[in-house]
């Protein structure tokens, strides 16, 4: 029971600090709470089925640096910033509860936490405190700067003529940064290159805190 609840801490750290930040105007509470669960266990189902089909596709070998490119940002980038996406896309999104662009992003995290506290349960319940601790600080994090790039331009979507445009371009973000971050670590048998790792994870966070700012700046609700 305490490897569940260090496993899942990070998540509720990250989502009260997106929830304090919503200033204006406070999502339902039952809607976050349904986008939570939607990308804990949806996202994950969806995830799981497209690394299933991935796997009668490709099967990257562990020393070709091209092959875990393709791994980090086509197979696992993809997939799981896709099955968070579409859960945003299709739910969050269309609903009324959705009036400014900061729901993007807190929506986006609801999903991705839900999410990573998930997958987080997994690993940690199979490596221990250490683990934990380890990725308490690294790829909960992560995931959560994914959620809030994508989210940016998916709050900007919702009210712009260029919606499908916008979507894309949080989605392709997030895949991006996911990528990278994991490519870093997939590549561990070249010396000190983890540390690329670490390098986009801190670039994320610095835009994602500047995205936080701007759309509370931008709020239909500010005054």
């Amino acid at each position: 029971m305490e490897l569940i609840l260090l496993s899942v801490a990070p998540a509720a750290i990250i989502i009260l600090y997106i929830y304090v930040k919503d200033k204006y105007d406070k999502e339902p509470l039952p809607l976050l709470l349904f986008c939570f669960l939607f990308g804990a266990f949806v996202s994950i189902f969806i995830t799981t089925l497209l690394y299933v089909i991935f796997d009668f596709i490709i099967v990257p070998e562990d020393y070709s640096i091209f092959e875990q490119f393709i791994k980090a940002f086509f197979i696992v980038g993809f997939t799981e910033e896709f099955s968070k996406y579409i859960i945003v896309r299709y739910y969050a999104q269309t609903r009324t509860a959705f009036d400014e662009p900061y729901d993007g992003i807190i929506y986006a995290v609801m999903v991705s936490m839900g999410f990573a506290a998930t997958e987080n349960i997994f690993y940690v319940l199979e490596g221990g405190y250490q683990v934990a601790l380890l990725r308490a600080f690294t790829a909960v994090p992560a995931h959560a700067t994914f959620a809030i790039l994508m989210g940016y331009y998916m709050g900007k979507a919702k009210f712009s003529e260029n919606r499908v445009k916008l979507n894309l371009i949080g989605l392709s973000l997030a895949i991006l940064f996911h990528g990278a971050y994991d490519f870093f670590l997939f590549i561990d048998f070249i010396p000190g290159v983890w540390v690329g790792a670490f390098v986009s994870l801190a670039v994320g966070i610095v835009l994602s805190r500047s995205a936080i700012k701007r759309h509370q700046e931008n709020s239909h609700f500010k005054l």
